[in-house]
């Protein structure tokens, strides 16, 4: 027998179970499509599609690339991801939920003041561009960069990412590097935003877990990393690189590992400037792997201590 699909949560119990839970219903913005469309304000009178705005066009990737930093946000999806960057000090914006959905984060929300905005399902697909299935998203402030030095002042281990411009990607390196204890991550200026929703979402939230930072100067940021201390090796199938293990088994106390993008790897500008040329060697006809796979071997390889066994 089919079991009947529970009737929505009304706008009063949503309010009635919010303040149960410590949520004034001052911070409830409850909004529907005519909203998002800029037609009226939504069904409590107080929002309008402005209030929306850092909600709007999620899937627009070349937009929210530029958007996001300009104005100082990045969103966070699902209620794991959002719980991961409030663990690690992230401040939010605002929360974006449908009401079957606001209470599974309830215990976080309830502990600050930012506000709730609160849709229908229809209404928060219109206002992002998807369907939001994975709980909630936040706006949440972006960090202010760190300053190189002050960054791997204490590492022994880093990553810079070169012009690597798929968002999957530099996500997987980062989940990668915060898997096999890299203590930094360098981004070069040309490289994917690691607080891209896609980014985030890959790398399981790590991109809080891993101090990072962009390195302006590229690739004249490699004789900086020297300056601070650091090994630079480039990893690249030329004719002098070695095999990662032969590396890995003597590689210098403070070691920089430097990826390059996903079709042309390493500028031979950044390759003639490092210290090595390390290579993971191949079999079975495969030429190369893909720069994520690849990070997962290297930073494996090159890990100052043993990973504790899962």
């Amino acid at each position: 027998m089919n079991t009947p699909a529970k009737a929505p949560l009304t706008r009063q119990q949503v309010i009635d179970r919010a303040a149960d839970l410590g949520i004034t219903a001052e911070r409830l913005h409850f909004f529907d499509a005519d909203t998002v469309n800029g037609e009226q304000r939504g069904a409590d009178g107080g929002v309008s599609a402005t209030d929306l705005y850092d909600y709007t066009q999620l899937t627009d990737v070349a937009l929210r690339s530029i958007r996001e930093p300009a104005e100082g946000l990045f969103i966070a999806e699902s209620s794991k991801i959002i719980r991961r960057a409030h663990a690690a000090g992230m401040v939010p914006r605002s929360y974006l939920t449908s009401p079957k959905w606001l209470f599974d984060l309830a215990d976080l929300i309830a502990a600050n003041d930012a506000p709730i905005f609160i849709g229908t399902d229809a209404a928060v697909e219109a206002l992002t561009g998807f369907h939001l299935h994975r709980g909630a998203l936040a706006a949440m402030h972006r960090p202010e960069m760190a300053d190189v030095g002050q960054l791997v002042a204490k590492a022994r281990r880093i990553v810079v990412i070169e012009d690597v411009v798929d968002h999957t990607n530099v996500g997987a390196i980062f989940r990668s590097a915060a898997a096999f204890g890299v203590d930094a991550v360098l981004v070069t200026p040309r490289c994917a935003d690691p607080l891209y929703r896609r980014s985030i979402r890959v790398s399981m939230g790590t991109v809080f877990q891993v101090p990072w930072t962009r390195i302006e100067a590229w690739p004249a940021g490699v004789d900086a990393l020297r300056e601070l201390g650091f090994h630079v090796a480039a990893l690249a199938l030329d004719e002098d690189s070695v095999a990662i293990r032969e590396f890995a088994a003597d590689a210098p106390e403070r070691t920089a590992i430097v990826f390059g993008t996903e079709g042309d790897g390493l500028r031979r500008a950044t390759i003639a400037a490092c210290d090595s040329t390390v290579m993971i060697p191949m079999s079975g006809g495969v030429d190369s792997l893909n720069v994520a796979a690849a990070s997962a071997v290297a930073c494996f390889a090159l890990q100052t201590e043993p990973a504790r066994a899962l």
